[in-house]
C-alpha cells in the first residue's frame, strides 16, 4: 500500500527537484545534519528515503547508508541520482534487516505517511543496535490538525479535531497522497511504550527562503524533530 506514491512519484521527483522544498532546505536539513554530526554513527537507515535526497547527503558527511521506500519509481530514480548508493524496495512496518543492525535510523517526514505506525516503530526499535539512535522529522501535529489560515481580513489559523486520528487526503503540483493526522500525545506514548528514550526536541526555526514564507511559518511552525534512544 503506497496511499498514492505510485500515481504521484513523477511529480514528486519534478516538485522536489535537487534542493528539495522549503520545509527541508530552509527548515529541516541543518538541523538534521547537526543532529548525525553530533553522533558517532556509521551505519544509518533511512526509512521511506524517497528520491533519495537525504540519504545523498548521509552520503555527502561519510556516512554508510541504506536507503528504503515502498514506491519503486522513487527508488530508480534515487540509483540513478547515485548509482554507488544503496537504495531498496522495503517498508517501515516490516524492515527486512537483522536485529540490532544500525547505529542510526532516519525518518524525514515520513511517518505521517505509513498507515501501521505502531508496527514501523517497532521494528525501527528492533534493528537499532542498543544505544543507537532514532532521529525524527516530522509534521507538528497542530499542523496537521488544521485546514490552515482563514482569510483576511482577520485571519486566523484553525485547528479541529486534535485529538481525531484520521486520514489526510492531500493534493498539490500533480501530487495526490494520503497523510495521517495523530495526535503529538500519540507518538510520544508509543515511542516511550517501547522503553526509547527522549534525547532531543525541537521546533526549528526557517533559516532561509521567501521572506514572506519564513514569517508564516514562524508564526505557526510546521515542524518538529526528536531524537530517541534505544538503550
Amino acid at each position: 500500500m503506497t496511499n498514492g506514491w505510485d500515481e504521484s512519484a513523477e511529480a514528486w521527483i519534478a516538485t522536489m527537484g535537487e534542493a528539495g522544498d522549503f520545509s527541508r532546505n530552509c527548515v529541516l536539513d541543518k538541523p538534521m545534519l547537526e543532529r548525525v554530526r553530533a553522533g558517532d554513527f556509521k551505519y544509518v537507515l533511512d526509512v521511506g528515503c524517497g528520491e533519495g535526497r537525504f540519504s545523498r547527503m548521509l552520503r555527502g558527511i561519510g556516512m554508510q547508508t541504506v536507503g528504503i521506500d515502498p514506491t519503486e519509481v522513487l527508488i530508480q530514480e534515487a540509483r540513478r541520482r547515485d548509482p554507488h548508493g544503496d537504495y531498496r524496495l522495503g517498508t517501515a512496518e516490516d524492515l527486512q534487516f537483522m536485529n540490532e543492525t544500525f547505529d542510526l535510523i532516519v525518518t524525514y517526514l515520513t511517518l505521517i505517511d505509513i498507515p501501521d505506525v505502531v508496527k514501523a516503530i517497532v521494528e525501527m526499535k528492533r534493528v537499532l543496535k542498543p544505544g543507537g539512535r532514532l532521529l525524527i522529522a516530522n509534521l507538528t501535529s497542530f499542523g496537521t490538525a488544521s485546514d490552515g489560515w482563514s482569510k483576511e481580513p482577520n485571519p486566523r489559523f484553525c485547528i479541529d479535531h486534535y485529538l481525531e486520528i484520521r486520514e489526510l487526503p492531500l493534493e498539490w503540483n500533480g501530487i495526490r497522497i494520503t497523510n495521517w493526522h495523530r495526535p503529538l500525545s500519540y507518538y510520544m506514548k508509543l515511542l516511550l511504550c517501547e522503553g526509547l528514550i527522549l534525547r532531543h526536541f525541537d521546533e526549528p526555526h526557517a533559516y532561509g527562503g521567501d521572506p514572506a514564507v519564513v514569517n508564516k511559518y514562524q508564526r505557526v511552525p510546521w515542524l518538529m524533530l526528536m531524537e530517541w534512544e534505544k538503550p
